[in-house]
């Protein structure tokens, strides 16, 4: 596997306190400055103020693009700068607190990026990788099944070869960014007879070509970030495939430890666990129970989580930047920033107590921790479950025996998975 930060050979660094110089001007006179209690807040996931969200976003990615300051790790030759890990440790510091709105292309940067760099062909590099440093396309994770979930290797969704063409038929479900994703990165089956591992190949696919629904998940907040995603007979070119036809189990680990990585090992002014500590101690200042034994209790227990989380992702970088490839510490540090989220959740609505359940209409902060209650187990779930990582550090930490698999090595037709009876 290889993550974001080596994808390219290092070019001439310039010299560190002129970077963050460099920094510091750009963000000065493009980027907005987000006050402390706008980032207590948070904001109410509205689909229409999203796309307006993302239309700035693009703008100020071109800038970066344009700045020299997109990129950082990638190869010089797709776009990138080709610099250490050091730099975008700088770039983070600096742009902590700041709005950029790379968010809208995490999924870019942190998986599908690395994983075409490692696997795609020169022409897809040539021609993807490029347009993500830019801000020009948004992409989406499609991987995910009503039948299979945490054992994505059931998955059901079909791809037929059709001449120079892959026809698509099947069903994906939680898929992040959907609704606004310009291409997503497809897992499919495309060949039932093997073994369900090696029956699997992923695709580039177009979201916006006929045969493609997107229909939004409401969630218990009231909010839409996720989607089902229908396939019914969508065409696709015949060189989409991202590695080898039957190759996608392989693609597909590629990706999810990118994806943990950057979930959980990623850090910078983007970064959703940043500010846990800092707002929980907010809230019990306000409240004036920094003193009371069990607040403090609590309060000790994301402190204490948030710098092991910290510790972990130093470790990932500095494996990175000595051109290692990281190992199970992205599952650690993933798994640690899930817990991280729900420790300050459980604390901030302990903390904020009624409050938390019931505030005025025109208060705009009244709904902060309610919605901070019910939102971490998004974070349980996006790159594997906390059950599946602690799977991977059993067994690639500890050294524990592997859960038996009585189903590897049958023909995925036979196995009754999912819908398939």
């Amino acid at each position: 596997m290889t993550s974001v930060s080596r994808i390219a050979g290092v070019a001439a660094a310039p010299e560190p306190g002129r970077f963050r110089e460099r920094v510091r001007a750009w963000l000065a006179e493009y980027a907005r400055k987000v006050e402390a209690k706008e980032q207590r807040r948070g904001r109410r996931f509205d689909r229409e103020a999203e796309m307006e969200a993302l239309a700035r976003a693009r703008v100020l990615q071109a800038s970066l693009f344009d700045a020299g300051l997109a990129g950082l790790t990638w190869s010089r030759e797709y776009g990138g700068q080709g610099l250490p890990s050091e730099y975008l440790r700088i770039f983070a510091e600096e742009a902590r607190g700041y709005e950029l709105g790379t968010n809208f292309f995490n999924i870019a940067f942190g998986m599908v990026g690395p994983t075409i760099a490692q696997l795609g062909s020169e022409d897809q590099k040539s021609t993807y990788l490029p347009r993500m440093l830019r801000g020009q396309d948004t992409w989406c994770q499609l991987f995910s099944e009503p039948g299979a979930g945490s054992d994505v290797a059931s998955l059901q969704t079909r791809a037929v070869r059709d001449g120079d063409e892959w026809v698509i038929d099947g069903q994906k479900v939680w898929t992040s960014g959907a609704h606004r994703a310009d291409f997503g990165a497809l897992l499919a089956r495309t060949d039932p007879d093997a073994p369900k591992h090696q029956g699997l190949t992923m695709f580039i696919l177009d979201m916006r070509i006929n045969g493609v629904t997107v229909k939004p998940l409401r969630q218990i907040t009231g909010e839409a970030q996720f989607n089902e995603v229908f396939f019914d007979g969508a065409r696709i070119p015949i060189d989409s495939v991202i590695g080898e036809v039957n190759g996608g189990w392989n693609a597909a680990v590629t990706m999810l430890m990118n994806e943990r990585v950057a979930i959980g090992a990623a850090g910078g002014g983007n970064d959703v666990t940043a500010g846990s500590f800092s707002n929980v101690l907010a809230l019990a200042e306000r409240m004036g129970t920094t003193k009371d034994p069990v607040v403090r209790q609590r309060l000790a227990r994301v402190y204490t989580l948030a710098r092991v989380l910290g510790f972990v992702r130093q470790r990932t970088q500095d494996a990175v930047k000595a051109g290692r490839t990281p190992g199970p510490e992205g599952s650690i540090a993933k798994l640690l920033s899930a817990e991280v989220l729900q420790a300050a959740a459980d604390a901030g609505t302990s903390i904020a107590g009624v409050s938390a359940q019931a505030w005025a209409s025109d208060d705009p902060e009244g709904d902060a921790w309610a919605r901070g209650a019910m939102s971490p187990f998004i974070i349980t779930i996006g790159g594997g479950t906390n059950e599946i990582q602690r799977n991977i550090i059993g067994e690639r930490v500890l050294g524990l025996p592997k859960e038996p698999q009585v189903d590897r090595d049958m023909p995925f037709r036979e196995l009754k998975v999912g819908t398939q009876r």
